[in-house]
């Protein structure tokens, strides 16, 4: 086991704090984050913890907050990009544990660690239509209600009927509308002690299984030719403004193919900032403020980050 060196000065024993949330589950000390991200950059988490179940993660969480340790629970981390320094904390990962579904009638119920692949091909398979569009976002259940995830015109808000979430301790389940979803964004980023678990969503029609199937896999094309799937990204780096699309004006500005190290603007994609292989998380960094400097200076537009900075 590594020694703990990083945490803040008030603790008496860190290592011990690591010995008690190992006790509740799977946790390694000093653990790379790139391996857990999608863009395959970041320094090592103080503490990667991963629950397997409820009760695990409310142990956890209440080990950090009595000992005053920041944390952050992530899914698959295909919208996060962590820091060459890592993260001075808990990094709490929501994956297998949480990814159990169940079917009634147009009612999808999916754990926040399902993957939204997993979550359509469930729809599928029960010949439940409308979760097409989002079959191609790698990202999992939990992250994609916190980002009110969408594409091709659709998005979690269309769909979503309730959801349940853990917080000081207690389980708590309320509809869609308490999450105040909106453009990739929920209550659920000022929540930040709050931890979902699952989501309800209701389907839109009962449909041939072979057709909802084959949507699906027309949109997955849609992806692989227009997207550059073959390199390390998070997907779309920028919020869409409202005086147009990121990917557009950073074209215009001349910036595809700008590069820093190994983070490069798409060639394919101006709205992907790619790691094309050795890249660091300061390249990729240097890159987005590039384009936003850029598009700033010549567009007079202010392009948001969609991507999360840990």
């Amino acid at each position: 086991m590594t020694d703990i060196k990083r945490f803040d000065a008030r603790m008496k024993d860190r290592n011990a704090v690591f010995k008690e949330i190992a006790s509740v589950c799977s946790a390694k000390a000093g653990e790379p984050m790139a391996p857990h991200t999608s863009f395959r950059v970041g320094g090592p988490a103080d503490i990667f913890a991963e629950p397997e179940n409820t009760e695990q993660l409310s142990a956890v969480l209440a080990i950090v907050k009595r000992e005053g340790i920041p944390f952050v629970t992530i899914g698959n981390g295909t919208n996060l990009l962590v820091r060459d320094e890592g993260y001075r904390g808990a990094v709490i990962k929501i994956a297998k544990g949480f990814s159990a579904s169940s079917i009634k009638g147009l009612t999808v119920k999916a754990g926040a660690g399902m993957t939204l692949a997993a979550l359509a091909r469930r729809a599928a398979e029960a010949s439940i239509g409308g979760f097409e569009e989002l079959s191609g976002i790698p990202g999992t259940v939990g992250g994609a209600v916190r980002m009110n995830a969408g594409a091709y015109g659709v998005s979690v808000s269309d769909l979503l009927k309730s959801v349940t979430y853990l917080l000081d301790g207690q389980v708590i389940t309320k509809d869609a509308a308490f999450a105040e979803l909106s453009y990739r964004h929920s209550i659920f980023c000022e929540m930040k002690d709050a931890v979902i678990l699952e989501a309800v969503f209701e389907g839109k029609e009962i449909r041939k299984k072979e057709d909802i199937i084959a949507a699906c896999e027309g949109y997955n094309e849609r992806r692989r030719s227009s997207q550059p799937l073959e390199y390390f990204s998070a997907g779309s780096t920028f919020k869409r403004p409202k005086e147009g699309y990121a990917s557009k004006l950073i074209d215009e500005c001349g910036l595809k193919g700008f590069k820093v190290g190994g983070a490069e603007v798409s060639e394919k994609h101006a709205g992907f900032v790619i790691n094309k292989g050795e890249a660091t998380a300061e390249d990729i960094l240097a890159v987005m403020e590039k384009v936003r400097e850029t598009v700033l200076e010549k567009k007079g537009i202010l392009l948001e980050p969609e991507v999360v900075i840990l």
